[in-house]
């Protein structure tokens, strides 16, 4: 017995020999840059498990540049104990992220972080390299002056309906919570513009002969809880009331979008079709174009990432609400633009908005970002020259195979860069700005390519409202007395998930005159 004990603690001595030399060595690969040393990898799959089932964690937005600050530099360090040294950076310095985002052969996506998004197979954010390119060449001319231009007119027409046929133009109208109102515009908008297929205020809640959920119903599950999707096993999905309800929604929307894809085969050709859906379906019946995998993969992704993209950031509803000035003078621009009364603006004044684009960008910086960490890896041993706020630089080793997180709310908030970075300033994005250090769509060759899309879309919701409503917070006794930190706080406030997510922003939109 004394003999076992004795081995037992030989052998576990020795093995914790062994992680502490090879956390130093860790260490010491990456030149003792500043950073965390921590006894678990935080961003493995354990850790990314329990912030999705437990809702823990702080938000990004939250976070911001604080913990760059407090490290000293724009890049911090993260150096884990168990199960295995492990090395992670978090960037926030735009001239390092610009080269990592340029080099892709240096600094590839790491595609098996997105195994949660390669339900259906590959696809054009779950790719990398020869099959990337085959993809995205295949799906970038789906995206489109005449998709925009579809966009638009859409958006415009939906944002109407729901003033027309919901609201029905009554002279003041509250919301709880603007979710209400921004998701199932969101959806909509990427039903019509991406998939040819209208949904309307009255309908879009109805469960079709042969189904369990509506349409919205099951997207809306699903941008919430994919997470659960990709960690929990297919067997255990049953075990619990939410997870059951997610297995239910992915069932789902897959039977929604072979019934789309069977729809669409099926129908005449048309050639003023210019949404998203009728390009790919044409693509996948091309030789050596899309596979019918490929095809639902990608459908998954646009509707994926144009719902819950679009509905959060929306919410700079409430920072308008907030900053009633601002508000004003959007308002004023707006009227300028459209000088007949009733007069509903076209795609091609787009361009003449430029402050309802200076809002949608500052809520973009501020808080809501499509993407909050943008993931990437070393292929090689390699450095990057990193600067702080007080205009040093200092070269970090970058050994091979280590993980790289692009942390935007950082890069946003970084005083380098940004006039007082946590105030509201629209007009910041009139003049000159500071292109690189504005990353909510990613940067280089893997940027996002439904910007236009989703620039668009957002543009058009927030001009049209703000043309024929006046946004305020709504009143609420039990927060009578609250100063305004308190009160933009509590309407700011967020939560971590697929994308950055208000908790609760409280509205009321009063008619113009």
């Amino acid at each position: 017995m004394q003999t076992a004990f004795i081995l037992g603690a030989s052998f576990f001595l020795l093995y914790t020999l062994q992680k502490v030399i090879e956390h130093r060595r860790a260490v010491a690969s990456v030149g003792n840059f500043p950073g965390y040393r921590k006894l678990f990898n935080p961003w493995g799959k354990i850790a990314a498990l329990i912030q999705i089932l437990l809702g823990r964690g702080r938000s990004p937005v939250d976070v911001g540049y604080d913990e760059f600050q407090k490290n000293g530099w724009d890049a911090i360090t993260e150096v884990s104990f168990l199960p295995g040294s492990s090395v992670f950076f978090l960037l926030a310095d735009p001239a390092a992220i610009k080269e990592v985002t340029t080099y892709r052969a240096r600094f590839p996506k790491p595609v098996e972080d997105y195994a949660l998004l390669r339900f259906w197979g590959d696809n054009i954010v779950a790719s990398e390299g020869e099959e990337w390119k085959r993809i995205r060449k295949i799906v970038a001319p789906a995206f489109s002056e005449r998709n925009n231009k579809l966009v638009w007119d859409e958006t415009v027409r939906i944002v109407l309906d729901l003033i027309d046929t919901v609201w029905k133009r009554a002279p003041e109208v509250t919301t709880d919570h603007a979710i209400e109102f921004t998701l199932p515009i969101a959806l909509f908008v990427i039903s019509v513009a991406g998939f040819g297929r209208r949904i309307s205020w009255s309908d879009n809640s109805i469960i079709p002969l042969g189904y369990e959920m509506s349409f919205k119903e099951a997207l809306n599950i699903i941008s919430k809880d994919v997470g659960i999707k990709a960690f929990v096993p297919s067997w255990a999905m049953g075990l619990s009331k939410r997870w059951s309800r997610v297995r239910t929604a992915f069932d789902e929307i897959e039977k929604y979008m072979f019934e789309m894809v069977r729809l669409g085969q099926n129908a005449e050709k048309k050639e003023e079709q210019a949404d998203l859906f009728t390009w790919l379906l044409d693509a996948a019946e091309e030789e050596d174009k899309l596979t019918n995998r490929e095809l639902l993969a990608n459908i998954f992704i646009f509707l994926l990432a144009g719902h819950e993209t679009t509905a959060h950031t929306l919410f700079c509803f409430g920072l308008l609400a907030l900053y009633p000035d601002e508000q004003e003078r959007l308002y004023q621009q707006i009227r300028g633009i459209i000088s007949t009364p009733g007069r509903i603006p076209i795609y091609e004044e787009m361009p003449r908005f430029t402050y309802s684009m200076a809002v949608f960008y500052e809520t973009l910086r501020l808080l809501y970002a499509c993407v909050t960490s943008i993931p990437k890896k070393a292929a090689e041993d390699t450095s990057l020259v990193i600067g702080n706020v007080e205009g040093k630089q200092r070269i970090l080793p970058v050994p091979k195979g280590t993980k790289i997180n692009i942390f935007a709310p950082a890069v946003h908030k970084n005083p380098r860069f940004w006039d007082d970075p946590h105030a509201f300033k629209p007009e910041r994005f009139l003049g000159d700005w500071p292109k690189d250090a504005f990353i909510p769509f990613s940067q280089g060759p893997r940027a996002c390519i439904g910007r236009r899309f989703f620039e668009t879309e957002g543009i058009a919701i927030l001009t049209i409202l703000v043309s024929q409503y006046k946004i305020t917070i709504k009143d609420e006794h039990q927060f009578a007395d609250e100063t305004f930190d308190e009160r933009k706080a509590r309407v700011l406030r967020s939560t971590p998930g697929l994308s950055t997510t208000p908790v609760r922003v409280p509205l009321t939109f009063t008619r113009r005159e």
